[in-house]
């Protein structure tokens, strides 16, 4: 914008100036001639009452030099008396002067020429002659064109330097709220600007405080109804608490025991999750609506949460096996042996394999054989979920939360998310056991600096399989 206003500042006063400056050129160049022609003819007309009184040669070359120090004024007398002086008017036109007892003042070659006639005793004409050479015409123009072309030059330099310095403050107000705009988008919620600069940047300011601030009150009135939703399962859980008191004994006690209490540690992980303070993480990025930021990627992890894919991909498909076993679902697990290290934590990722997994348990019939992998490649690491169910007919539509027929779509919504923090994406197709096969990509994250301290996941310790 800066560079706009100047340029328009630029082009109006330059048209301004030379609008002026030409015509005020040719001005200036007319009136030097005007004088100095004005001045031969003035200095002619002089030396004719001289020429009245006397034509001794030496009288007239007395007065010629006093009139004109540069000697430039030449008196034709008579034709039997011959020139006083070095004439360079054509003959021409000294002849039209004499016969015709006409002033003649006109351009010659090399300069300007005045012709005077003046009538001598006995009828005689005799002619002055005034040359103006073509120094004398210009004098001084060009020093005049030199002053206006550097008045002109200073103005069109100073109307551009006040037009930037009026735009720098428009320029510095707009690039101060784009720049809070994108922290905001980015999850920032405290970021706030100081509306500066004209009128209408100043309002623009003023509503994206008000913008910014309530969309801070719906987020938290927002996550604390998430958290009263989530608080109102807890009666249902104590109903299955008590049941499995009085299924004690039983072989089935222990198994409903360890899945009521890990749903309930879910629950508090959730509700904790909710009323925390609007702090925002990879995953979080996501839950706000945000894209991550140029050159997220592989080194998202450098910073951020770190954790081994592998191991919670393990210890989460270990969870499931038991509710397959139950179902007659046949379970397979391929981990890599090489280092699975992701930009998320342990939680983010278990809630991917999760949501993964979850999904093949709630659309295919019990007794439906699934398998997961691990397979690490030279930037990512991928996570590959496939069953023997039907498959997913349309897997664009899948993949947009809420589209799903029958479905939330958060399962697939939470997995595109928690790649797309790290730099990764999410591929369905169909695999090799007929059904859907689902390929989650997380980027590699960067080696964690020197002396740093290894992050020791919070999340509870997993229920072992029971045999």
């Amino acid at each position: 914008m800066r560079r706009s206003l100047a340029g328009v500042a630029l082009a109006v006063t330059s048209m301004v100036a030379l609008s002026f400056l030409i015509p005020l050129a040719a001005l200036v160049m007319s009136l030097v001639k005007a004088q100095a022609v004005t001045a031969a003819e003035q200095r002619a007309a002089a030396l004719a009452p001289v020429l009245t009184l006397t034509t001794d040669p030496a009288a007239l070359r007395e007065s010629a030099a006093s009139l004109d120090p540069a000697q430039q004024l030449v008196v034709h007398l008579p034709a039997d008396a011959g020139a006083l002086g070095s004439s360079k008017a054509p003959a021409a036109l000294l002849e039209r002067a004499q016969q015709g007892r006409e002033s003649i003042s006109q351009a010659v070659p090399g300069g300007w020429i005045c012709l005077q006639p003046v009538v001598l005793p006995g009828d005689r004409v005799a002619v002055i002659e005034n040359f103006v050479p073509e120094e004398e015409l210009t004098h001084g123009v060009k020093e005049s064109w030199a002053v206006m072309s550097f008045l002109a030059v200073a103005l069109i330099g100073g109307s551009v330097l006040v037009a930037d310095r009026l735009g720098s403050k428009v320029v510095r107000s707009s690039r101060k709220l784009a720049q809070a705009s994108r922290a905001l988008g980015q999850g920032d919620l405290d970021t706030r600007v100081d509306p500066v600069g004209p009128k209408e940047l100043r309002d623009a300011g003023v509503a994206f405080n008000a913008m910014a601030h309530r969309m801070t009150e719906l987020l938290a009135v927002e996550r604390e109804l998430v958290a009263d939703l989530s608080h109102r399962l807890r009666t249902p859980l104590t109903a299955l608490h008590l049941a499995s008191e009085r299924m004690e004994g039983s072989p089935e006690s222990a198994r409903v025991e360890a899945a009521v209490c890990e749903l309930e540690a879910e629950l508090r992980a959730i509700i904790a999750a909710a009323r925390t303070p609007l702090a925002v993480g990879p995953m979080g990025q996501g839950m706000l609506g945000t894209e991550p930021s140029a050159g997220q990627g592989s080194g998202a992890g450098a910073s951020g949460p770190r954790c081994e894919a592998a191991d919670v991909v393990r210890r989460r498909t270990a969870f499931w096996s038991v509710l397959a076993e139950q179902q007659n679902r046949s379970c397979s697990l391929d981990l890599t042996q090489e280092p699975t290290t992701v930009g998320l934590s342990d939680d983010d990722v278990a809630a991917v394999v999760d949501a993964l997994i979850g999904n093949v348990f709630r659309h295919t019939a019990p007794g439906t054989p699934f398998a997961v992998q691990v397979v690490r490649t030279a930037q990512a690491v991928e996570l590959v979920v496939a069953d023997g169910g039907p498959g997913i007919p349309e897997p664009d539509l899948a993949l947009s939360r809420g589209s799903s027929t029958g479905s939330t779509g958060l399962g697939l919504d939470i997995a595109g998310r928690a790649a797309t923090a790290t730099g990764g994406s999410v591929r369905i197709g169909c695999g090799p056991l007929g059904g859907a096969h689902i390929t989650v990509s997380f980027a590699l994250a960067a080696r964690a600096p020197a002396g740093r301290r290894p992050r020791i996941s919070r999340r509870r310790p997993v229920w072992p399989r029971r045999r």
